[in-house]
């Protein structure tokens, strides 16, 4: 049995004829009454009484009858609400993206693509890289805005910024007015930086690494946010994407890292081997339209 069965069945208790019901729903009367028979072996009992000029309901089959209607109902509005999840018009994007780039990159992508397309709607998901990674797998998520660059075996993607990395310091500290600095001069400071699991937490540890030196955490925070705020109030300072907090009040002063090649990079990823909605794929078709930036 499945739903058509069950749409038929609804038909034939209307019309209370096998002929008329057919005809209603364009199929031969025999394709009818197997779908009949489907339909009363499912529930094991006999759903209609036969008479001379018809069928009836018998107290079985209004009892189904309730449960048929209700059924394709239900399943008809599901279908209407995810054709208009889908239309690349007015459907939903279901968009992960990184706490770091809640006020900078993502507000004005957002704000470019409802230019071209405003009556697409977004389920936004803002939380670290490894739960954009899950939910990207799971489907919670059809794109994410994620660094570093997850596993290329599994994942697309499409650089969109790079950021220059600094040492973000206190007002007032002896690395404040320097052009550039070394990393391994701030070696014996206290750091503030991101909770284990974090991709960038990977970043900072590897380039303090490379330095010669393992950092001492005077705190651990879960947004780039929170650290600068931290470092402006002079409990530590950090390693920080240049810009990655727009409109930071702190006073916490950037200073570019020297002889440091590495870059954070900012991309969209999407699962490989995963077909995209109508909307979400607009939206990386978009996302790959606009040229990838450097600060």
């Amino acid at each position: 049995m499945n739903i058509e069965d069950l749409r038929w069945f609804a038909v034939l208790a209307e019309t209370e004829h096998l002929t008329e019901a057919a005809a209603a729903l364009d199929t031969s009367q025999p394709n009818l009454s197997r779908s009949l028979r489907r339909v009363e072996s499912a529930f094991g009992v006999q759903l209609f009484e036969r008479e001379h000029r018809g069928v009836r309901l018998n107290p079985y089959g209004r009892l189904v009858l309730e449960a048929a209607q209700a059924g394709t109902a239900a399943v008809d509005s599901a279908r209407r609400r995810i054709d208009a999840l889908i239309d690349p018009e007015s459907g939903m994007v279901r968009l992960g993206f990184l706490h770091s780039v809640a006020t900078s990159l993502v507000p004005d992508l957002l704000k470019a693509f409802r230019e071209v397309a405003p009556s697409v709607r977004f389920a936004l998901r803002q939380e670290p890289s490894h739960d954009i990674v899950q939910d990207l797998v799971s489907g919670e998520a059809e794109i994410g805005i994620i660094a570093p660059r997850p596993d290329p075996e599994v994942f697309g993607w499409h650089l969109m910024e790079q950021q220059r990395l600094c040492l973000q310091v206190p007002p007032g500290h002896p690395f404040a007015s320097r052009r550039r600095v070394e990393l391994a001069a701030a070696a014996d400071e206290p750091f503030i930086g991101l909770r284990p699991g974090f991709g960038f937490r990977r970043i900072s540890e590897e380039l303090c690494r490379a330095a010669g030196f393992t950092p001492q955490l005077a705190f651990e925070a879960t947004d780039l946010a929170t650290i600068d705020g931290l470092v402006g109030a002079g409990l530590g300072v950090a390693v920080l994407p240049a810009g990655a907090v727009r409109g930071s009040d702190s006073g916490a002063v950037s200073v570019p890292l020297a002889g440091v090649q590495a870059r954070r990079e900012i991309g969209m990823a999407w699962r490989l081997r995963t077909q995209l909605t109508p909307a979400a794929e607009r939206f990386r078709t978009f996302v790959r339209s606009r040229p990838a930036t450097s600060t």
